[in-house]
């Protein structure tokens, strides 16, 4: 299908789902009649591999290289070469999810060639305790993969990975002199098949400008093949790189050579500048505007940011459109058993964003001075569900990843009564900040309109380096938070932090201490320890002096320029601490060794934690304040009760009373009230349901009360009431 601009995503980024850029680019040119054609040529390379086909050209190409001696783990691979062949395209399909009776057959262990990645499964054996059989067969078959993949890596190709390639290349690539020589030594094998892709591709779709959407470092490499092939083969398309990679690392770029590749490359959000580089590439003329471009005039690199149109807003910018796709040949694999780690890799997930840009922008560890953060505009909550609504309907998917840097409370608030308004089935998940926002009652009601985890940045769980962080957060309130998030059945995932500048040993200790105390309490699910790295957008990386940390060179690249190299004043190697941190955490995860010493993670000695045994118990067990604003919405998530009423006499005295007969997904519980109170609270129940389009809030409810009765206060604070408070009559 001919199309006036295609927009790729190269090698590669997630297995089981596209990555949304080119879909958000792609809705937003329907926006504007734009025709486009959209390809993630990641699962391309991928599907073309790791099929029968493929692989028995790769065995083939490897036999041709006999005169190298392999491993004995590459041997016993090609040993079973037969093997691999067989099994490939049934383990593929069932990955895709169209054969999942394959599971039976692979959970007997004796259908899949098991080589050395196969060897960790005496110690994870555990971890499958609860695990269902499809899951099961779903991590057996991702270490298949992955001993295929260790195959290509020894035998075909080193710079392969299955979400990155040639990595290396684009981590910190202050000079481009590595990549440049890299794109003029012959093409790898890999870069033949993805580059025959390409070519299909370019003759079916025959557009005039390309765009290439480069989100991280392992994905630039290919990019510029694919750049490099185009610019070859049809010099009259113009090419353009956009996406997260360049918006971080390439802001002050000046070596000319990159556009041998690539004709512009834009920073940002993309809408309007590739509307005017449509604008100038197919309309044509003398004098074109850019925004936020960078392109090559009279041989110099030049930045042109000379459109004096803001840009769109995003109740503007469209649906993402995943037209084009391959939607349905998506690979869920589950690497390793952490819950979150999980979810990126297994299932297909829509991406929404609820917010540009993030609500808090204070951490100086974040690139706060870059727009993507910077920015923040909210999305109508109706908006954001009616995108949920037509993605659902275009791909058959009713799960959603809103990619936000972190969702605001008060609007996830409102997308969740909206979903509930709108009685749509759907199951989604974020990123949050840990604020007390989230109370109790608001977990509740994200659960009921299907939010099933959230990951959230504890970093360093120490209350100094949090105010140092300017993270908004103290240890006690993250507890509560996920403990409210907990109960309500959400899973919590925490993202962690060492060896942030002046941290000391002993914060690393206590802040291991506190991690270990709230996977003891059952109020974390899921964490991962990432190493501080200093980025030259971020506050410690614009004002590292505050910080206590020097950067070791002031030079900047003529390339990529983001992760600085830099010394911290307390002289700690915190990269010691690597091993130890990630081992415990794997072990508190799934539940075990809470009782060791902290120093039996460490194989050198470390200071005691400083950190009460019972920080975490007395935070959670500490009083809430409970009283309710008069702004307050109250939200009912229970169907009508039936009702019975009955004649109560005592001394002589008679009155009516009333039972109320409520039926949850669970159970049925039933509460008694007098009759008028009773009539009051169904009919104010019926008022304040989740599907209602108007909300009352508490005052609202108090004054309707005391209309005809007394004592609201006593009322609401009863024993009927607080039972129904149980069972989701909620206060927002």
């Amino acid at each position: 299908m001919q199309s006036e601009i295609l927009v790729i995503t190269p090698p590669f980024t997630q297995l089981n789902t596209p990555y949304p850029a080119t879909a958000y680019i792609k809705g937003f040119l329907n926006t504007k009649g734009i025709s486009s054609t959209q390809a993630d040529l990641g699962i391309e390379v991928i599907l073309a591999l790791f099929s029968k086909k493929g692989l028995t050209a790769l065995f083939n190409q490897a036999e041709q290289t006999s005169e190298k001696t392999f491993s004995l783990n590459i041997q016993r691979i090609i040993a079973l070469k037969e093997d691999y062949l067989k099994t490939i395209d049934a383990v593929i399909a069932f990955l895709q999810g169209k054969n999942p009776t394959l599971a039976l057959q692979i959970c007997q262990e004796d259908f899949l060639p098991e080589a050395s990645r196969f060897s960790q499964l005496d110690e994870l054996d555990w971890a499958f305790g609860e695990m269902g059989t499809q899951d099961k067969a779903k991590h057996l078959a991702t270490l298949y993969l992955e001993d295929i993949s260790d195959f290509i890596v020894e035998c075909i190709d080193p710079n392969f990975g299955f979400s990155r390639y040639a990595e290396r290349l684009g981590r910190s690539a202050n000079s481009f002199d590595e990549l440049y020589a890299a794109l003029h030594h012959t093409p790898s094998y890999i870069d033949r098949i993805l580059i025959g892709i390409l070519k299909d591709r370019i003759e079916e779709v025959q557009p005039k400008l390309f765009l290439i959407s480069v989100p991280f470092p392992g994905n630039l490499y290919a990019a510029f093949r694919c750049a490099q092939f185009v610019k070859q083969n049809y010099p009259h398309i113009k090419i353009s790189m956009g996406g997260g990679f360049p918006n971080t690392e390439l802001r002050s770029l000046s070596d000319q050579r990159v556009f041998e590749f690539f004709d512009y490359i834009t920073l940002d959000d993309g809408e309007l500048p590739v509307e005017l580089l449509y604008h100038a590439v197919v309309k044509g003329g003398e004098f074109n505007l850019y925004k936020r471009t960078f392109l090559l005039e009279n041989g110099k690199v030049s930045y042109r940011n000379d459109a004096l149109r803001s840009d769109y807003k995003q109740a503007d910018v469209g649906t993402p459109d995943y037209s084009g796709l391959l939607l349905d040949s998506y690979i869920s694999v589950i690497e390793i058993v952490n819950p979150m780690h999980r979810m990126w890799s297994d299932g297909r997930w829509n991406k929404l964003t609820m917010a540009h840009g993030c609500y808090w922008g204070k951490c100086t560890f974040c690139d706060v001075s870059l727009d993507y953060i910077k920015v923040y505009e909210p999305v109508a909550a109706k908006q954001i569900v009616d995108r949920i609504e037509e993605l659902v309907d275009k791909t058959g998917q009713n799960g959603f990843h809103f990619v936000d840097e972190a969702a605001p409370p008060a609007l996830m608030r409102e997308v969740a009564l909206e979903i509930l308004r709108r009685k749509i089935a759907v199951t989604w998940w974020t990123n949050i900040r840990f604020e007390k926002s989230f109370t109790r009652d608001l977990c509740l009601l994200l659960k009921a309109s299907g939010c099933i985890a959230v990951s959230g940045g504890l970093e360093v769980a120490s209350d100094r380096l949090l105010k140092l962080i300017d993270k908004g957060v103290t240890v006690e309130q993250v507890a509560k938070v996920t403990r409210n998030f907990t109960e309500a059945g959400i899973m919590v995932h925490a993202y962690l932090m060492y060896g942030y500048p002046t941290q000391t040993v002993q914060e690393t200790v206590d802040s291991l201490e506190m991690v270990r105390q709230l996977f003891q309490a059952g109020v974390l699910q899921s964490g991962f320890w990432h190493q501080f790295a200093m980025t030259a957008h971020s506050p410690v990386g614009l004002y590292p002096e505050k910080f206590g940390v020097v950067k070791e060179t002031e030079e900047i690249g003529t390339f990529a320029n983001n992760d600085i190299n830099y010394t911290d004043k307390t002289g700690i190697d915190h990269n010691k601490f690597s091993y130890g941190l990630k081992k415990s955490l794997f072990n508190f995860m799934h539940g075990i060794c809470f009782d060791y010493k902290l120093q039996d993670w460490f194989d050198f000695k470390i200071p005691r934690t400083t950190v009460p045994s019972s920080f975490i118990d007395k935070a959670l067990s500490s009083n809430e304040n409970i009283s309710i604003k008069p702004t307050a919405k109250i939200v009912w998530l229970g169907g009508k009760p039936s009702v019975e009423t009955f004649t109560k006499s005592k001394k002589g005295n008679t009155w009516e009373m009333m039972i109320l007969h409520f039926h949850n997904k669970r159970e049925t519980f039933s509460i008694q009230t007098n009759k008028a109170e009773g009539e009051w609270l169904v009919d104010t129940l019926d008022k304040v349901s989740a599907v209602n389009e108007k909300t009352l809030t508490f005052q609202d409810i108090k004054v309707d009360f005391e209309t005809s009765m007394e004592h609201f206060e006593l009322f609401w604070y009863s024993k009927p009431m607080n039972t129904l408070r149980e069972f989701g009559l909620l206060i927002l």
